[in-house]
């Protein structure tokens, strides 16, 4: 008699298949965020002669969702309530289309105003 072979295991069906886990680090957020941001404020500081600081950026994962705080200078002049919604709009979209993590809030600080340049 021979040795008999043992059948090969069956394929797993679509989607039964053990799934793994992704883990994205809060500095990768953070790095997302911030350009994000920069992005924003940078048509804001266009044609000034001067400019502010890059903004910071601290990031924390209640649950499965991801919260943003971004502090930033801002020019002055300028319309702070349209250039805070401009900044939350984009690193709300970046971060979700980046990491597919949702973002629950995205808070934009204003902590120093610099004027100078185009006005």
């Amino acid at each position: 008699m021979g040795t008999s072979v043992p059948a090969p295991a069956p394929a797993p069906a679509p989607g039964t298949a053990r799934r793994g886990r992704l883990r994205v680090a809060d500095r990768v957020y953070a790095r997302i965020a911030g350009k994000a941001a920069r992005e924003v404020l940078a048509e804001a500081w266009a044609g000034r002669s001067v400019r502010g600081a890059p903004p910071r950026v601290t990031v924390a994962r209640p649950g499965s969702t991801v919260t943003v705080r971004v502090a930033v200078d801002a020019p002055f002049p300028a319309d702070l309530a349209g250039l805070a919604r401009a900044v939350r709009e984009r690193v709300a979209t970046r971060v979700v289309g980046l990491t597919g993590t949702r973002v629950s809030e995205v808070v934009v600080e204003v902590e120093k105003l610099v004027a100078g340049g185009a006005w």
